[in-house]
């Protein structure tokens, strides 16, 4: 766990995109949004055939005092997990570069760590857990989603980067092509305490997948659109949303 100072507004934390867009999900949708430099369909459905499931991870929040607490739940378990560690430079941010926003958020764990190691791309350093949760804290303050891939023959995720939808395979297949939605899933899901919620719209500049949006009532919540990625939980001012485990599908 890391103390925080309470974070900028998150109007300030804007992710800004280089074809003169901004990273506002209240946009109604993302789908077929092109940028400069992009990938083709045929990759992006190449790509997700090679991905078992992408899993993305929710930062739980706590309040504390002044501070922020960043509890990191399920990813620091897989951290705590591994022998060593890996953080670079993303593969994806780097390629494309269609936004501002952090790129040495990429993490390998154990035999994915030392092959990054050894072909030294994207510039590659050994670090400790605390140093892999405050890059993991950066990249979420940014409003970054953080998932952890699983590929096919392995039994448990060793590839963990921090992702947005201009230049991330996975979300930009889903979010901007509507590809594969079945690769990514959650074992979480938001949920909202009405009561609470001033309609105040933080969480709807927050969240990547469209799942909130306000209309004359107020905020609109769509669950089904929802990944658990916790993005909104830590800007709620009036602690309003939790994150609950998703209920099994039948």
């Amino acid at each position: 766990m890391f103390y925080l100072k309470a974070p900028v507004p998150v109007r300030d934390r804007v992710i800004s995109f280089k074809n003169g867009d901004s990273c506002d999900p209240s946009m109604p949708s993302r789908m077929g949004r092109r940028y400069p430099n992009d990938y083709t369909e045929d990759r992006l459905r190449e790509i997700a055939g090679d991905l078992e499931k992408a899993v993305t991870v929710p930062v739980n929040v706590k309040v504390e005092a002044e501070h922020r607490v960043y509890d990191l739940g399920e990813m620091e378990e897989i951290l705590r997990g591994a022998e060593r560690i890996v953080l670079q430079d993303c593969g994806c941010k780097t390629e494309y570069g269609n936004c501002d926003s952090p790129t040495r958020v990429c993490l390998s764990i154990d035999e994915a760590a030392e092959g990054s190691l050894r072909h030294e791309e994207h510039h590659p350093r050994e670090v400790s857990l605390d140093e892999a949760l405050e890059a993991l804290e950066v990249s979420h303050e940014a409003g970054l989603v953080h998932m952890a891939y699983t590929m096919k023959g392995e039994e448990r995720p060793t590839v963990i980067c921090s992702c947005c939808p201009c230049c991330c395979h996975t979300l930009g297949g889903l979010l901007r092509f509507g590809i594969s939605t079945q690769v990514l899933t959650s074992r979480y899901v938001a949920e909202d305490d009405e009561e609470s919620c001033n309609d105040c719209g933080v969480c709807v500049e927050r969240c990547v997948f469209n799942a909130r949006s306000m209309a004359d009532v107020g905020l609109v919540y769509d669950a089904s659109n929802c990944f658990g990625c916790g993005l909104c939980v830590s800007t709620c001012p009036t602690d309003a949303i939790a994150l609950v485990p998703r209920a099994p599908q039948r």
